[in-house]
This record gives structure tokens, sequence and C-alpha cells, in this order.
């Protein structure tokens, strides 16, 4: 076994847990039940879970099963669905000794899902069913197989994760022009098992028009950069994802002339932005969303993070995520950003904090943001993102009250994940040396 593999395995990422059978059944006794729904906490209930799903919630003591169940006593704990960062890239360039860290850390983080916005999903696709499955301690992965204009194939990118294609033809990387055969790229996207397709760049409105139409034609969903240049963020939302990335980007909207291409990272010109209060040209914007029910996948706490090359400035970000907001439009907590496999939590904790302390939103809506929101970002409501009689039994367990702050989010005491729990207890980063990245990158 290699050094990397031994490393691993003395942090206990080879364990593969078992899946919940069909016939356990556990009570989860005495909680206070923060739902996701943005209703207020419940106290005092019961949540009664067969195998992977919830039965039912009721009040302490009124489920008649409970009394033949395992029961697991919550008496004081505050118990929200699961967590969900709608923006992760987990194998750009493909690590799997990473990545699994990675999406160990989230798992007993709090986090029981993510959006992979774009990557190699040769390696994705087989972590998404090892998640599935239980076979790695990992929250469920939906990912989105990448469409854009032929100038972005010279990214470095590209050539990182697909190796062994010519760059732009393979199904989860395609390079689109008016001689594309759409119905056949999409089919071929599909065949990935990709949840969606991410329209990333250098494509025209009529082209990012016609993937999102075939691919709706097709019942795979769309998430779209907000703005894909040439394409100015009017011209994406009318086209009708399902989900747009980055309010930066929607800045755009405002310049005189939008850029030619992807590849020119002039930064949005704040000058042009109202000076007080909403800005009107952004406000069209968000009306539209609103009308379509387009979701917002901010990404704010990446442009507020010190950094070069940022579109935005941090005040600008938060402007126009309060803006959105104030707006009613629905706000997914995706991160676009890594902090190590290393680090105790996962950066989806950044992005609640960043809407928490820096746009202001009350910590009900932070949370429904982090749960039902993302689960609809993801195309997985029916199953996830509240905590009902129905939905995968996907919560967290928090001995700390997160309505009364935030940062409550940490104080962890259990993840449950389909039915089955990761103890905060269990859990260690892994170390540098154990990735074989004693330099720290």
């Amino acid at each position: 076994m290699s050094r990397f593999a031994l490393g691993i395995a003395a942090a206990g990422l080879l364990a593969a847990p078992a899946l919940a059978a069909e016939s356990d059944l556990t009570l989860y006794a005495d909680a206070i039940v923060i739902d996701g729904t943005g209703a207020p906490a419940h106290p005092h209930q019961d949540i009664l879970v067969r195998g992977e799903r919830i039965v039912s919630i009721a009040p302490h003591g009124t489920i008649a099963e409970g009394a033949t169940a395992r029961q697991v006593d919550l008496a004081g704990r505050y118990v929200i669905p699961g967590l969900i960062d709608s923006h992760v890239h987990l194998a750009t360039p493909p690590n799997n000794v990473r990545a699994k860290a990675l999406l160990r850390r989230n798992l007993f983080g709090g986090v029981t899902a993510v959006r992979d916005m774009a990557d190699d999903l040769r390696p994705v696709g087989e972590l998404s069913r090892e998640a599935l499955t239980g076979e790695i301690p990992a929250p469920d992965i939906y990912y989105a197989a990448l469409m854009a204009g032929p100038p972005f194939f010279q990214d470095k990118r590209v050539l990182a994760v697909s190796v062994g294609a010519r760059p732009g033809t393979a199904p989860w990387m395609q390079s689109i022009d008016d001689a594309t055969d759409l119905p056949a790229a999409v089919t071929l996207a599909r065949g990935t098992s990709a949840t969606a397709i991410k329209i990333y760049a250098d494509l025209p409105p009529r082209l990012v028009k016609a993937i999102t139409a075939e691919a709706h034609r097709q019942n795979i969903r769309v998430w779209a950069h907000s703005a894909v240049f040439p394409t100015r963020p009017a011209d994406v939302i009318a086209a009708g994802p399902d989900s747009v990335s980055h309010v930066c980007y929607l800045a755009y909207q405002a310049a005189p002339v939008m850029l030619a291409a992807y590849e020119d990272h002039t930064p949005v010109n704040e000058a042009l932005l109202a000076k007080k209060g909403d800005d009107p040209v952004i406000a069209g914007l968000y009306r539209e969303m609103l009308r379509r029910g387009t979701i917002l996948d901010a990404t704010g706490s990446l442009f507020v993070r010190p950094g070069k090359g940022h579109r935005c400035t941090g005040p600008a970000t938060i402007r126009l995520t309060q803006q959105a907001w104030r707006a009613g439009v629905p706000i997914s907590t995706g991160t676009d950003f890594s902090l190590g496999p290393d680090q105790q939590w996962p950066e989806v904790h950044e992005e609640l904090l960043f809407l928490a302390r820096d746009v202001g939103m009350p910590a009900l809506q932070v949370i429904r943001s982090a749960t039902l929101i993302g689960a609809e970002a993801a195309g997985q409501a029916r199953d996830m993102g509240s905590i009902e009689p129905g939905k995968l039994a996907n919560f967290v367990v928090l001995t700390r009250d997160p309505l009364a702050d935030i940062a409550n989010i940490r104080a962890i005491e259990m993840t449950v994940k389909r039915g089955r729990a990761y103890p905060r207890a269990d859990y260690r980063p892994i170390t540098k040396t154990e990735l074989g990245d004693e330099d720290g990158d």
C-alpha cells in the first residue's frame, strides 16, 4: 500500500459505512426542530426514521411506533436539515485522495449534498456512486456537464479534466458553435449521468437560449454563469436556466458594452451602479428571475475573501446580494473555493456567515438558503432540503441555537445522512502529510 493510501487508512477514510437497513427504526427524541422551510423552530419534537427516510415528526411522546424504535435522546439539541453547498469543484484536476478527504470533511461538518459545477466527470461519477451507496463517508453529489464556446477550450483546466480526449470533444466538456448538433450534444452530456448542463462561457445569446431549450426538452436541468460573455446577464436569464451563478457577474448588465469574451477579466465598473439604494438595472434582472423562479447561486463569500482576479469588490458583492434578498430572489449557498481538506470545517459555513453577517439575512432565512433552496437548485427538493415525512433522513444535530448566532452551525454533535449517523467526535482532519501535500498545495 502506498504512503498516501496508508495515511488515508489511518484517517479512517477507507472504511465503508453500512447503509441504513430498510428495517432500521430510530426515534430521535425531544429535539428543537428547525425544518428548513423558513418556519419558526418547533420545540420538543420526535423524528422517526426508518432506513433512509423520515417516517413522521410529531410532539415528543406522541409517535406510537416510536416505542419499538432505537431511541436517541436529543433533549435540548437543535436539528436542522443537512447543508447543501451548491457550488463545488471536486476534480479539477482529478485527485481522488484529496476529493475523498474534502467530501468526508464536508459530511462531518453537516453537509449532506453538493453540486459539482463541472469537472472531470469520470472520477466524479464514481465518487457520486460511492457516496450514494455509503461506500465512502460523503455528501451526495449532483454534477454538471459543461458546454462553452470554442475559445474556452484553450483553458489549461480543460486539459486537466479531459485527458484522453481532444479538448472540447469529451461528453462532459463540449465545445459548442453554430454547427453543433445540439440534440446529440445534450444526449452525450446526459450519458455522463449529469444532473445538469452548465453553460459556462464564450457563447452568444442565441446559443445560450438554444442549449437551454434543448436541455429542458430532454429533461435535464441548466445551470449557467450569470454572464456568459458576450451574452449579457439579461439574455442569460431570458434563456431560462434553472439557476445562475456569481452575483458579481450580474453587474456587467450595467456596462454600455459587454465584454466580448470570458477570457477578458476586466472587472465590473462599479461606478456604473447606483451610489445608494437599489440599482434599477439590477432590479430589472431580479424581477425577471423572480418571474421565472431562477435561483441565484451567489457565491458571495468567494468575492469578499482576499484574492487576486476578482471581478467585483467585496462591498459591491454584498450590495448586490442584499438587493437580491430584499427582492425575494431565492439564494442558494454555493462557495466555489477550497479551504483544503486539512481544515476543520466546510467552505459552505463561510457562505452562511457571509449571508448572515455581511448581507444581514436573518438566521432562519440563511438556513433555508443552505437547505431547501440548495435542494431546489440541485433539483432534489422532493427528497431533501427540509425535515419532512417522506424525505431522506438528512439532518444535523447541534448543541447550540443557530438562530441565536449562525456561527453555532459549528456546534455539531452529529450529522445524519440517509439515516446513518456520523458523530462529530469521530472526525479529525487529514494531515498534509497523509495527503502527500507537505507544502500545502
